[in-house]
């Protein structure tokens, strides 16, 4: 059962990439601001802000990925990418003064000057510089913490939605197939005291369906052609009790054969289309079931010529056509729907037409 698609996550490697890029960029920016007051150095400035700010985040992102995966190499419950901050706090002392050292050194070999590291040009210096170099992957490290920890939060919430659908359907389904099968026992009984052999014919047809029926109420999805197939099976059935005043007529095309829909999603539809429409009348008549595809969107229709919408209905009726609702609603949300009216035509009775995008 698959009633929310999920998402993929992006690939580590991808995002640490991307994430020296847009460093990259930064480093850009502190290089133009830091050359302002003397636009004629903006060469050197560059030399030595692109260096030291990849640096530093390169030991900075890369101690954090492989802290966290140290740390939480035996729990697989832990964020991957989290190691905690007391191992971060060391990683960004670290992970600065190497950073800052190394591109430093790479920006004199670049512009040939001796500009003294942070180990070399005095504790004083030193430290000054290395505060202040850490104050950007503070800010960042922060920034890192706080969208993981939403993304986190927003993760567990849409699993609880899908959690909360997924149950919510399955009480829908173990709904109707009580209903279903209730609903065949009471016109069975029936039928019992009336004329035995039909009913024995009836109950043999029953045996028949349930077997059937009982796989695919079990899967979230099956073909089109699987769903008319277990209603032509019901109808069969339901022709044994009401013989001649049953009538059936089914449209399917070919190239909707395979299309995924719930099972026994028209059930319902087709149980009030026999009990409030066709039994009534005197006569009976008949229950048409067609499908087409309009665009990218399935329409199936269930229609009967029976007494129509006028007589009342009862609670069989009401019940049907909210658990079809509610299955379309737990599914597809706003992207399906249900209507019920009248047939519009001279042979009068109702029409209900479902809606729902079309999924392979």
């Amino acid at each position: 059962m698959d009633p929310i698609a999920s998402t993929t996550a992006p690939r580590p490697r991808r995002s640490f990439v991307w994430r020296g890029a847009k460093v990259m960029l930064v480093g850009t920016g502190i290089a133009l601001l830091y050359s302002l007051p003397a636009p004629h150095r903006i060469a050197t400035s560059m030399a030595y802000a692109l260096p030291i700010t990849f640096g530093c985040w390169f030991f900075i992102d890369g101690g954090r990925l492989l802290a966290a995966r140290w740390v939480h190499r035996d729990d697989d419950r832990a964020d991957p990418q989290w190691p905690g901050w007391p191992w971060m706090a060391a990683i960004i002392v670290i992970g600065t003064l190497l950073g800052f050292t190394l591109g430093q050194m790479l920006g004199n070999l670049i512009t040939g000057q001796d500009v003294p590291s942070l180990l070399f040009g005095g504790p004083q210096r030193g430290l000054t510089l290395l505060l202040m170099s850490m104050v950007p992957g503070v800010v960042a490290t922060w920034v890192f913490y706080t969208r993981g920890r939403l993304a986190d939060i927003e993760a567990r919430a849409q699993q609880a939605q899908r959690q909360a659908a997924e149950a919510q359907l399955k009480l829908l389904e173990s709904q109707l197939e009580p209903h279903m099968l209730f609903n065949t026992l009471a016109n069975l009984r029936v039928l019992i005291a009336i004329d035995p052999p039909r009913a024995q014919a009836m109950l043999d047809r029953l045996i028949a369906f349930l077997r059937a029926t009982l796989d695919a109420s079990r899967t979230g999805r099956h073909a089109l052609s699987a769903e008319f197939a277990r209603l032509a099976d019901y109808l069969a059935l339901m022709q044994v009790r009401m013989g001649e005043r049953l009538r059936t007529q089914f449209d399917l095309p070919d190239d909707l054969t395979g299309v995924a829909v719930p099972p026994l999603l028209l059930q319902p539809l087709v149980e009030n289309a026999i009990r409030h429409g066709l039994e009534p009348a005197v006569a009976g008549g008949r229950i048409e079931i067609g499908a087409s595809r309009h665009g990218d969107t399935l329409e199936l229709r269930v229609r009967d010529t029976g007494v129509g919408l006028d007589r009342p209905a009862g609670d069989g009726t009401r019940f049907g056509l909210q658990q079809v609702r509610d299955r379309l609603a737990t599914l597809y949300g706003e992207r399906a729907s249900l209507v019920l009216q009248p047939a519009g035509d001279a042979e009068g009775g109702a029409l209900a037409i479902v809606r729902l995008p079309i999924t392979p």
